[in-house]
Formats: structure tokens, C-alpha cells, sequence
């Protein structure tokens, strides 16, 4: 019963978000052009555009579909649906707003299609809000329930039965309990109320995941395996086939794919590139600051790990006194090797803007895990679970850990966790994000002038 109603409410979903979509555009022409502009003569209202919105809401439709997001599975976050709309709503307005260009449909009012973009998105986000508090409400209530049986006797499956009784919201019950030779299996899984069954083994129990798989396949139910090395499993996976072989991508990101790879090298190499060029005055002003404040060179060349594990010489304003430590120990927020112009290039950040020249020259990147010296890496390899795990991707000037707090001496394994946080997570639109957050606010630290 569960299922069919599941179903139901899918398509009941998708019928409601195509209504609001189109009813989104209907309102946006009318306000835009005939209450702010008092137009009789409604040009957005036309047969043509009424039947183009009517294309655009299937077309929504359709790649929120291709997404997942009318799948039938209730364990998807709030906040992976609210990304998902933000993504498909984003890039079929682009899509539109090309085609508009293309046929050249001059009389159509960029207003209305800004409003039209802001209004569904309000409408479509502000909707998947409100199902999750009524559903919140009615499976508190007991209502629209979907029944498991577990099976599994040790860590793991104690561990899902407790995850499942601390999240209500997601309308789980748990029928039984049961160990993978269970005289009651058979019986259990002939039950017509059971809608899925999760099985967690442990590694001493998997020689009977073959039998259980069976037994799940001969009563036609569905079943969910949780693998007893789900602790080292990273929150996107890639499953890749190789002839009949089946193959975890263990650390997929999305910057192995060429075409964001791509993406994300010319923003790199464009915002760098016109950095340098209007920071020119400012980086000459600090450069005569360095030399004349200091004796040394007006750059500090270090060597530090990058992508794929190579090392590199990033550049900084020189804000110490020349040093024979400079290689293998952190700076501190009272450190004693800093000048007086260097304490404030420091306080600011500013002393790290020659990296501009490393992310032009393809060394870093705007954005990305905070590259280390080679000392604390052949360290912290040995120490800190996953550290390396961040070479995969370009260092980075700034990064998800450095806007959290994780900068300078700090902990390790926090800054290492937000770091893989990033990589799993990557998108332009994080990017952009991290970049806002550091941009002046995460700029000025936590160290004393002088």
C-alpha cells in the first residue's frame, strides 16, 4: 500500500510543481507589465508565449525527473532538494533566456523573465518547506509509514536501527530485528506490509548475503544492503563497470571530468588574470613596502604540495625576517620573525596576493584545500586519517576550511574534514560561495598587529 501511495503522491508532486510553474508566469506578466507598467496590451501574454511557458514548465519537469528528484525514496535531505531546484530552475532560464535570444523575440520583457525566475523558485522551494513539515507532522502521527525489516545482529545494523529512531521525520518503522538465520526470515519477508528490507551484515556474516539477496528476490521485495565498510565509503561514490566486474569509485570528484575541470581553469585563469592587472597599483604599493621596511627579497618563495602530490614554490610578500625556520615551522599569531609591515600585511591577507601568479601559472586555484609544506605533509600523512586525500585537487588561495575558521594553527583533522567536505561537495555555484564568505570578511585573522 505504501508503494502505490508513494506513487501517487510522486505524480501528485510533479502535477502541483508544473501548476505553479506555470501559474508563476502568468503572475510575473501580469505584474511586471500590467500593474507596474499599467500595459493593456499584455506582450507576454500571447498565445505563443502562454503555449512557450507551458514547454518551459515540461521541460523543468523533465530535468528535475532526469535528476532524481521525483524518485520514490524518502531519505533525500531538504537540502539536496532545494540545491536540485536551485540547479534545474538556474540552467533552464539560461536555457530559455537563449532561446529567446536566438529567435530574436525583442518584445519579450526581461523583467518578467527575472521575476518569473525569483517567483518559482520562492514557489517550488517554498513548497518542498511546507511538505516537510506536514509530513514531519503526519508520520509523527503514524500516518504514511514505511515499514522495514532489519537484518543484521552487530554494530551496524544496531547502528541504523538508532539513526532510524533519531530522524521520525523520515516515516521509517522498523517491523523486526532479525539475524541473517533466522527461523522467521521466510515468514517476515512473505508479509505483504513489508516495503523494503535493509541488510546489514557484519564481515564474520558475509557468507550468507548471497542466501539473503536470494530470499529477498524470491518474495519480490525490495532490499537495501549497507556494506560493512560503509564508514569509509565518502558521501558520493561513483560505481563504475568494467566487462561483468562492478567497481566503487572510492574519491570520485567532480573535477576529474574535463568539462569542469575546464570550467573552473578559466575562471581561475580570467579572475586571476584581471586581478593582477587592477591590483597592479596596490601590489606595487606593497612591494615597495616590503623592501623598504626590510632587508631581503620583496617575495618568499616556499615550497609547498599541490595537486597529485607535486611540489611547487608558492609566492607570498615576504613578512618575516629572513629566517632559517621557514621551512619546516609555522608561524604563530605573536610570532617574533615578523616585521612590523609584515605584521600587517598578515593581519589582512594581503601578504597573500602574489598567488594570484601561482593560480595564473596553474599551481593553484582560487579556490581549494590550503597547500602544506612538504615537513608537516610527510607528518600528517602518517597521523591524520585521509590527509591526503586533498591533493586530488589544486591547492587553493582560499577554501571551505579557511571560511570555517580553519586557518593558521589550527586543528588538523577539523580543517581535513572540511577539506574532503569540499571535494565530495564541489560545484561553480561553492565556488562562488567560499569566495564571497572570504571576500573582506575572512581576510582580517585572529593575529596581533605587532
Amino acid at each position: 500500500m505504501i508503494k502505490r501511495n508513494q506513487e501517487y503522491l510522486n505524480r501528485l508532486n510533479a502535477l502541483s510543481d508544473f501548476f505553479l510553474v506555470f501559474i508563476s508566469y502568468i503572475f510575473s506578466s501580469w505584474f511586471r507589465l500590467y500593474v507596474l507598467h499599467g500595459q493593456r496590451e499584455n506582450m507576454a501574454m500571447t498565445n505563443g508565449m502562454i503555449m512557450a511557458s507551458f514547454l518551459y514548465a515540461l521541460a523543468l519537469l523533465l530535468i528535475l525527473a532526469v535528476m532524481g528528484f521525483y524518485s520514490t525514496t524518502r531519505r533525500r535531505r531538504l537540502r539536496w532538494k532545494l540545491r536540485v531546484l536551485f540547479i534545474a530552475v538556474t540552467v533552464s532560464i539560461l536555457g530559455a533566456s537563449t532561446l529567446l535570444f536566438v529567435f530574436r523575440l525583442e518584445h519579450f520583457s526581461r523583467g518578467v523573465l527575472i521575476l518569473f525566475y525569483f517567483l518559482t523558485l520562492a514557489l517550488l522551494g517554498g513548497k518542498q518547506v511546507a511538505a516537510k513539515m506536514a509530513l514531519r507532522y503526519w508520520r509523527g502521527k503514524g500516518y504514511n509509514i514505511k515499514h522495514e525489516l532489519l537484518i543484521g545482529s552487530g554494530r551496524l545494523a544496531d547502528r541504523y536501527r538508532k539513526d532510524v529512531l533519531n530522524e521520525p521525520e523520515l516515516g521509517i518503522h522498523i517491523e523486526a530485528v532479525l539475524s541473517p538465520t533466522d527461523e522467521k526470515l521466510e515468514e517476515y519477508l512473505a508479509k505483504p506490509d513489508i516495503d523494503d528490507v535493509v541488510i546489514a551484515l557484519e564481515p564474520r556474516e558475509y557468507d550468507k548475503i548471497t542466501d539473503l539477496i536470494g530470499l529477498c528476490e524470491k518474495n519480490g521485495v525490495q532490499y537495501l544492503v549497507i556494506p560493512f565498510f560503509t564508514d569509509l565509503i565518502p558521501e558520493n561514490p561513483v560505481f563504475e563497470n568494467v566487462g561483468r566486474t562492478k567497481l566503487i569509485n572510492m574519491r570520485a570528484n567532480r573535477l576529474e571530468e574535463i568539462g569542469w575541470a575546464m570550467l573552473k581553469r578559466s575562471f581561475d585563469i580570467i579572475v586571476s588574470g584581471v586581478g593582477l592587472l587592477m591590483l597592479s597599483p596596490l601590489l606595487l604599493i606593497l612591494a615597495v613596502g616590503v623592501k623598504l621596511t626590510s632587508p631581503g627579497p620583496i617575495l618568499f618563495r616556499q615550497v609547498r604540495v599541490g595537486f597529485k602530490r607535486r611540489e611547487f614554490q608558492m609566492l607570498k610578500f615576504r613578512s618575516m625576517r629572513v629566517n632559517s625556520r621557514e621551512n619546516t615551522a609555522w608561524s604563530s599569531a605573536k610570532d617574533d620573525r615578523r616585521t612590523r609591515f609584515g605584521s600587517f600585511l598578515r593581519k589582512t591577507s594581503l601578504d597573500e596576493l602574489p598567488q594570484l601568479i601561482n593560480v595564473l601559472k596553474g599551481d593553484m586555484s582560487l579556490v581549494g584545500p590550503r597547500p602544506e609544506l612538504p615537513h608537516f605533509v610527510d607528518k600528517f600523512k602518517e597521523t591524520i586519517p585521509f590527509y591526503m586525500v586533498k591533493h586530488q585537487v589544486k591547492p587553493g588561495i582560499t577554501g571551505w576550511a579557511q571560511v570555517n575558521g580553519f586557518r593558521g594553527d589550527t586543528s588538523i583533522r577539523g580543517r581535513i574534514e572540511m577539506d574532503l567536505w569540499y571535494i565530495a561537495n564541489w560545484s561553480p555555484f561553492l565556488d562562488l560561495k567560499i569566495l564571497f564568505m572570504t571576500f573582506p570578511g575572512a581576510m582580517i585573522n585572529d593575529e596581533k598587529l605587532w
